[in-house]
């Protein structure tokens, strides 16, 4: 049976979990993560390339610290692949 995730280019990063785009908050994907059950996001860019990862436990964080504000985007707090898994799974 194939596989149900998008197809990737070599190089992406992709978790079994779901896949957001990079102009998503970081309170709705808090949201996403929470309904989903995740512990963590495949965050993709506007050509839904994978670009990176972000965790539970780095967003709840960041929402925690003194520098945050509900206009922080995923965008912003990606530092690039923190998780590579490659396309299997």
């Amino acid at each position: 049976m194939p596989d149900p995730a998008p197809p990737t280019a070599d190089g992406d990063v992709e978790g079994p979990g779901p896949r957001v785009w990079d102009d998503m908050t970081v309170e709705v994907a808090l949201a996403v993560m929470a309904g989903a059950r995740v512990e963590y996001l495949t965050v993709c860019d506007e050509d839904d390339r994978s670009t990176g990862l972000v965790t539970l436990v780095r967003l709840a964080g960041l929402r925690d610290s003194s520098a945050y504000t509900d206009r922080i985007r995923l965008r912003d707090v990606l530092d690039g692949p923190s998780l590579r898994t490659g396309t299997g799974r």
